[in-house]
């Protein structure tokens, strides 16, 4: 057996050698600290901006419960795929992509997949797993199962890169409406700008070369929060301040859907699907260096997410919009902060987003690059260059065209919450931790982690009935190629 797994080991890393993907876009040279910039870059982002319109379906005591639950779930469930990265790297099978990862452990405990629970059998193994399938089905399976698992590998992070163009032009229409109210521009018009921009900067080739811009997305996320929360408190200590009501729906049937979108929108904030790839820059051994990375990513949450959902919660109450800067800046009357702190605010989270745009899209580059690249030759030659230019202009443009097309991204950020960052950042890694360390079913491990899943299979099944719900029901608003994002 030993010598099979000596095998298969010697033949797997000869095919990574080969693989242009993991060579060029997944270059392995980062530190912990780089690691660090990477995961808070995937995490701590705009969307913390979200949180007290989070807490206004949830109310104070469960919203930081929530709050607080989901942050001390999500750390422990990163820091157990951590583990399980590294007892794979220490017996010689280095998985560098999710996909792999999960293939790996779950393809011969299929089985035991199957009859977990009924949500994970629908969610996680149809979207996760082969999502996350690795090169052992893609060779097995040819043809259209082939670009179907590519395509379900790729959905939610692509879904990321448009949110953020999405965001990052109504960052830019904010700005310019200050400063030419009236103008003639439309949100389309800076989408465009955006993505030319991100096109510019997806050329940068690999994963390890975004490690300064990420560094510089940490320093971002303080700057715009402090300058928010500053805000609020100056907005809610106004003599005109607005009027604070912390009230709930006083339907029960909506205040338990409201609550439970607020749930999905939560996981959301604290979803990252792209742990693997990130280990996958560290430079070898990467044993324990993904954990001080998470503990670096956790301090920066810790002071920007309380910080944010407090003082906009505080404000505005059951009226938080689900973007506090747009709470901010009424559309009636004047602004509630002074103008250069929002526009300075607006700016830097227009900075971060070019940044996270690009970090979700190294799922996609490296893809691509496997199938188009030639690993023989250099990185930069002609014959690596010209395809990369060609096939990351058209990705961009392509996340342009339905950022611009789909401006929906509130009720759409709490569906992807509930549909795929649940499954996958609060289920599938307790269940990778007891395939690959088999605890003992009467230790207190094992239980912790069945009742993650449990428990979170349930608030994902009610999250997505009351996401979907609330998608519905404002289906009415959505217009395509609106001049308005709906929140």
């Amino acid at each position: 057996m030993a010598e099979i797994a000596q095998k298969d080991s010697t033949l797997e890393n000869r095919g990574r050698e080969e693989d242009a993907g993991a060579v060029f876009v997944l270059e392995a040279k980062g530190e912990w600290w780089h690691a660090g910039f990477h995961l808070t870059t995937a995490i701590v982002g705009p969307t913390i901006l979200t949180l007290p319109y989070a807490f206004r379906g949830l109310g104070w005591g469960p919203g930081f419960f929530c709050l607080t639950v989901m942050g001390v779930v999500t750390f422990y469930s990163y820091y157990l795929m951590s583990l399980v990265l590294d007892h794979c790297e220490k017996s010689g099978r280095r998985h560098i992509r999710f996909r792999e990862l999960a293939a790996d452990i779950l393809e011969e405990n299929f089985f035991m997949v199957l009859f977990s629970t009924a949500y994970l059998i629908i969610t996680m193994l149809n979207i996760i797993r082969v999502r996350l399938d690795g090169l052992k089905l893609m060779h097995e399976r040819s043809g259209w199962m082939f670009y179907f698992v590519i395509f379900i590998q790729t959905a939610i992070n692509t879904g990321i890169g448009i949110g953020a163009i999405l965001l990052a032009g109504e960052c830019l229409q904010i700005m310019y409406s200050e400063l030419s109210p009236g103008g003639s521009l439309k949100l389309y018009h800076f989408i465009a700008m955006v993505t030319a921009v991100m096109t510019v900067l997806s050329q940068l080739p690999t994963f390890h070369s975004l490690r300064h811009i990420n560094l510089g997305s940490l320093l971002l996320s303080f700057g715009y929060t402090f300058l928010v929360v500053g805000a609020c408190i100056h907005a809610g200590n106004m003599k005109n301040a607005p009027p604070r009501d912390y009230s709930l729906e006083t339907a029960e049937a909506s205040r338990i859907f409201s609550a439970f979108t607020s749930i999905s929108i939560i996981a959301a904030i604290f979803g990252n699907g792209i742990l693997p790839e990130i280990q996958a820059t560290l430079a070898p051994p990467a044993t324990g260096k993904m954990a001080k990375g998470l503990v670096m990513c956790y301090s920066v949450i810790f002071v920007t997410f309380y910080s944010a959902a407090v003082s906009g919660y505080w404000v505005f109450g059951n009226k938080s919009n689900s973007n506090i800067l747009k709470s901010l800046m009424p559309d009636e009357g004047p602004s509630l902060a002074p103008t250069w702190v929002l526009g300075l605010a607006v700016i830097f989270v227009l900075l971060q987003l070019f940044a996270i745009g690009l970090v979700y899209s190294q799922v996609a580059y490296e893809i691509m690059e496997k199938n188009s690249a030639d690993v023989k030759q250099g990185m930069f030659s002609k014959r690596n260059l010209i395809p990369r230019i060609i096939l990351r202009t058209l990705y961009m443009m392509f996340c342009g065209f339905f950022a611009a097309m789909l401006p929906f991204f509130g009720d759409i950020n709490a569906v992807v919450g509930a549909v795929g960052f649940i499954p996958l950042d609060f289920i599938l890694p307790m269940l990778l931790y007891n395939m690959t360390y088999k605890p003992p079913r009467s230790s207190f491990t094992y239980w912790i982690n069945t009742s993650i899943m449990i428990v979170f299979t349930g608030a994902g099944l009610l999250g997505a009935f009351s996401s979907i719900r609330k998608l519905v029901h404002d289906a009415y608003k959505f217009k395509l190629f609106s001049d308005d994002v709906v929140d």
